[in-house]
């Protein structure tokens, strides 16, 4: 029996999982090829977006700081411009420069004195269409991180799949079917399943938890127009 063994793939077995990895057929590597490639865009996504939403954090908190002490929208509109990342900065900008447009009137016209009822429903389109957009923004790659998550189990169960029939396929060639024989290339191919679930977990909890930062974000964006579009309606009253 142990000439047998020395002629297929127990031969060369080796007890650690990288030595698993090498001893695998060429299907089973390829498939741990696509899985290492999906984890690293997914990790390189991940540390990307921590960045991201950190910025918007705290862009968002100092514009909101600027929002609250400011007196005049004409002067909160300079300021507005220092937040490049800022959801409810950018959500101002575009408010405030459709205001404008709208009434076609000085920056301190805009503040509401000869705002018309019919600028409301522009105003608040363009609001709509600022909110849409960085929704977008923060969204995005979410996506990739999600068909990660959802196809990488499947991905690496057929590498499995492929790698115990060429194991079983062996086996049969040789005629024999002892522990020692089968062991090995079923382990080998069982590494394939274990990869797609380290490329899966990853992936579906930063997506899960990226999409709930993005909508809080969201809802603080909502809640800034609607303040915004109170800020002109009082003063349509006053009028």
């Amino acid at each position: 029996m142990k000439d047998i063994g020395s002629l297929g793939m127990g031969s060369n077995f080796h007890g650690s999982l990288l030595g698993m990895i090498f001893d695998a057929g060429l299907m089973v590597k390829f498939v741990l090829l696509i899985l290492l490639v999906l984890s690293i865009i997914s990790w390189t996504i991940i540390f990307l977006k921590f960045h991201y939403y950190h910025k918007i954090k705290v862009e968002n908190e100092a514009f909101d700081s600027d929002y609250q002490r400011s007196s005049k929208l004409s002067e909160l509109l300079p300021a507005s411009k220092k937040y490049s990342y800022s959801t409810t900065a950018e959500v101002f900008r575009v408010g405030y420069t459709e205001l404008t447009k709208m009434n076609k009137v000085s920056k301190e016209a805009t503040r509401g004195e000869e705002i018309s009822l019919s600028s409301l429903d522009n105003v608040q389109r363009a609001l709509n269409r600022a909110s849409n957009t960085e929704m977008t923004k923060l969204e995005s790659a979410l996506g990739f991180l999600a068909t990660t998550g959802s196809a990488s189990p499947f991905i690496g169960l057929f590498g499995t799949v492929w790698g115990i029939m060429e194991t079983f396929k062996s086996i049969g060639a040789r005629g024999s079917a002892t522990l020692a024989v089968v062991a090995p290339g079923i382990s080998e191919a069982l590494i394939a399943t274990a990869a797609g679930l380290a490329a899966a977990i990853p992936a579906v909890i930063f997506y899960n938890y990226f999409l709930n930062k993005s909508r809080v974000m969201v809802q603080e964006m909502d809640n800034f127009a609607d303040e915004f579009l109170n800020i002109i309606e009082r003063y349509l009253i006053r009028k």
